[in-house]
């Protein structure tokens, strides 16, 4: 894959992107943390995959200040391979996730996210900013009054410093603050040191220590075609999104591939799966971030962090991060989804409404957002298969489009005895879409013969013409 550096790409917006980068690659060590250790990983392992992913993607990805790491969606499909079979595997199906979406990306998977539609889109937003929500409190929970109380001026203070200066991004200027009262008035609050066993070496490029046979890819390859789908639906449905909050296009072919590359990369350096993030992706927009320099930096500040400030970095309360991440939730959330519910059909308001339910109870993006697509096309076709025949005369008008779910509406229009002795079929206001239909219009057709009837077809479109002429010799057979 050829990487093309434009210098606007990179140097349009110097300030503002290293200073969100800076805000961003903290945002990312809690829930990268936290994720780690539920899916049996260790901590530092999986913050240097996010620097590595981060990396990788600031180059090859289709969607510039889009973030990119060891994500909490990709670490829940790995926990059930690395219990069984260990940390080994687990490397083996990353490598092979990336292999998967780099193949997919040149296949232009990237295509079948226009069949999601707004409805699923807004199910996908407001479920990523609920559980982002509700997994900051479940992290409160438990806390002593400082926490709360940190938490609380947290957020008061990343609404107040924006109508006082723009000119630093709040969050940073937050962390700063809280890290240094933590510091000089010890508050017994838990910081990051505390979510975890933070020793760890730097990765060095191996392949996994595991057999080469069919055996191993049946074990893996489940795990890695589940984090494929997963780490491409999250990638591509936070694209959008950032490109709506800044008023940009992106290259979602160029993004799968770049996943897929990142994969492969942190798979070899012995880390986890990743994919785009969107309350870290939010995060970085919200401070500014605009280009692709802005998730280099969020990478190498992250690397900074980990290998020389790791003794300042462990001592970053947990409270202000989850401060930070609350007003995240807030900012994603779509407020307008309520105004849109009064306003859609009650079958789109309860396909949103599902996504959303779906996600948040199997916390599996994938699972949430499959399953609103299906809804939609069920609904979607059930509209379409709507046909029905007016009488005028002898001419029968076919309204609506003839396919195989609406077929049986059309040929039971005819089922009663008709008295014309010339009986014209009117397509003007049809179209026909397959063989099925073709087969339901012979079948009439024919019917009608055995009744001495004659039988005109009239108004059939150019390609719903060629349809009839290719197939009718086939079941007149």
């Amino acid at each position: 894959m050829l990487i093309a550096i434009k210098k606007e790409e990179w140097l349009g917006n110097v300030k503002n992107d290293l200073l969100a980068g800076m805000v961003t690659s903290i945002a990312l060590i809690p829930e990268v943390i936290g994720f780690a250790i539920i899916a049996g990983v260790n901590p530092m392992t999986a913050l240097f995959a996010s620097v590595t992913t981060a990396l990788v993607t600031s180059f090859t990805g289709g969607r510039p200040a889009m973030i990119s790491a060891a994500a909490g969606s990709m670490a829940l499909v790995m926990v059930s391979l690395i219990k069984n079979h260990g940390i080994q595997y687990m490397i083996a199906a990353t490598i092979l996730t990336g292999i998967i979406q780099l193949i997919l990306g040149y296949l232009g998977i990237q295509k079948l996210m226009r069949f999601v539609p707004k409805p699923v889109m807004l199910g996908f937003v407001n479920s990523l900013a609920l559980l982002i929500f509700t997994a900051q409190i479940q992290q409160l929970v438990g806390g002593n009054q400082w926490t709360y109380l940190m938490a609380g001026v947290t957020i008061a203070l990343m609404y107040l410093i924006p109508k006082i200066t723009k000119a630093i991004p709040p969050a940073l200027i937050v962390i700063v603050l809280m890290t240094v009262c933590s510091i000089v008035f010890p508050m017994g609050i838990q910081t990051v040191g505390d979510m975890g066993d933070m020793n760890g070496l730097l990765p060095r490029l191996s392949f996994p220590n595991i057999p080469l046979n069919f055996e191993t890819l049946r074990i893996i390859f489940p795990t890695a075609l589940a984090l494929s789908i997963v780490g491409l639906v999250e990638s591509l449905l936070t694209a959008p999104l950032i490109n709506e909050m800044t008023d940009t296009t992106s290259d979602n072919q160029r993004e799968v591939k770049a996943q897929g590359l990142a994969n492969i990369v942190t798979g070899f350096l012995g880390g986890p799966a990743g994919c785009a993030m969107i309350g870290q992706a939010v995060i970085n927009v919200k401070s500014g971030g605009r280009k692709r320099l802005s998730t280099f930096a969020a990478g190498s500040f992250l690397l900074f962090l980990i290998v020389v400030l790791k003794g300042l970095m462990i001592q970053i309360p947990t409270a202000a991060l989850i401060g930070i991440m609350i007003t995240v939730a807030i900012a994603t959330f779509d407020w307008k989804s309520f105004q849109y519910l009064k306003t859609m059909h009650i079958t789109e308001g309860a396909i949103m409404l599902i996504t959303v339910g779906i996600v948040i109870y199997t916390h599996n993006l994938a699972i949430g957002i499959i399953a609103g697509v299906v809804l939609s096309a069920i609904v979607f076709m059930t509209k379409i298969s709507l046909v029905y025949v007016v009488k005028e005369n002898n001419r029968f008008k076919i309204h609506g489009q003839l396919f195989f779910a609406s077929t049986h509406d059309f040929t039971q229009a005819f089922a009663e005895p008709i008295q014309d002795d010339l009986i014209i079929l009117d397509f003007t206001h049809s179209h026909i879409w397959d063989d099925s239909s073709v087969e339901a219009i012979i079948k009439v057709i024919q019917k009608l013969k055995a009744q001495n009837k004659q039988v005109e077809i009239e108004g059939l479109n150019a390609q719903s013409q060629e349809l009839v002429e290719k197939l009718k010799g086939y079941f007149l057979d």
